[in-house]
């Protein structure tokens, strides 16, 4: 059984490659039941959680990611979210490979979003701003400046000294990088969140025309990063509909407040994919793409990097 670390699991996982396996599980699909949630302690936006996620395709393989996600871990200068990815050969359960959860996941989740942003941004955005400062939001940079003229990248974070670790840590990588004051959108062309807010970041007064807003933070109903206000105005497209309609809590939220209905929910990305339904229509329009994680995303990568390590020499 092979061991690929988090160096590894980058190493394999180039942004072009990832985006188009990630495209094709979508394509195709995968049996992937919705992720056992697990809550562990006191509950409320800090709680800390245990999250399974299972996949498998028929003849190929399966996988299960073990996650565990503690917002509290920011306090101690520690990563909120920690995880291992097991990937075995469906027709005899034999295990092929153990890899970096964390690093599997940071990838995954900012290529899927880019993957989404390609039918939702348009094409010549150049501003970016990312609401975070963590891995994921580390991860968005490089992955959006892979496939859109990104020209500056803006990082808001509650806590200032972590935007400026990032934009630190874009810099160094060359990435045109600088802290942000607020988190207000105006100017931006496209907005990635990827935080644990339990209260709206980014709210749909402020959004120009023609914005992509990414909101990948939230992965729980009592969590959210956008008012209904910017969900009421946008075309909103989700990962998953099971997925965005059990746990999303920026949809659900807006859901419960009537802002939105159930019929608000244009697509979900398997849909844009294969082209069923369109993605951006025209280019003063306000696009969302809400995700919270599909574990077929996990097996796509997980299967990438492994063919790919064992056809290193």
């Amino acid at each position: 059984m092979r061991i690929l670390d988090a160096a590894e699991v980058r190493a394999r996982l180039p942004w072009p490659a990832l985006i188009g396996a990630l495209e094709a599980m979508f394509r195709q699909g995968c049996e992937a039941p919705l992720r056992h949630h697990h809550g562990l302690g006191p509950s409320g936006a800090g709680q800390a959680s245990l999250l399974l996620m299972p996949a498998w395709q028929a003849g190929g393989f399966t996988g299960v990611k073990l996650v565990h996600v503690v917002p509290a871990n920011a306090t101690a200068g520690l990563p909120a979210v920690h995880a291992v990815y097991l990937l075995s050969e469906a027709a005899t359960g034999r295990p092929l490979a153990v890899l970096d959860g964390g690093e599997l996941t940071d990838r995954r989740t900012a290529a899927t979003s880019v993957l989404a942003a390609r039918h939702l941004a348009r094409p010549d955005s150049r501003r970016l701003l990312l609401l975070g400062s963590g891995r994921i939001a580390h991860a968005l940079a490089g992955c959006y400046r892979s496939a859109f003229p990104i020209e500056e990248i803006a990082v808001w974070s509650r806590r200032p000294e972590s935007a400026a670790r990032l934009v630190a840590a874009l810099a160094a990588e060359g990435h045109p990088a600088r802290a942000a004051a607020t988190p207000d959108p105006a100017g931006a062309d496209i907005v990635a969140a990827a935080t644990l807010s339990a209260e709206p970041l980014v709210r749909g007064a402020a959004v120009g025309p023609g914005t992509h807003v990414d909101l990948v933070g939230a992965f729980r109903p009592d969590m959210r990063e956008s008012d209904g206000a910017l969900l009421a105005r946008a075309r909103l497209v989700v990962d998953t509909h099971a997925g965005a309609l059990a746990e999303a809590g920026d949809i659900r939220q807006a859901m419960a407040e009537g802002a939105i209905g159930r019929g608000d929910v244009a697509a979900e990305l398997a849909e844009l994919c294969r082209g069923e339904k369109p993605g951006r229509e025209d280019a003063r329009q306000v696009t969302v793409f809400k995700s919270v994680g599909w574990a077929g995303e996990d097996l796509a990568a997980a299967a990438l990097a492994y063919g790919a390590a064992a056809e290193a020499p």
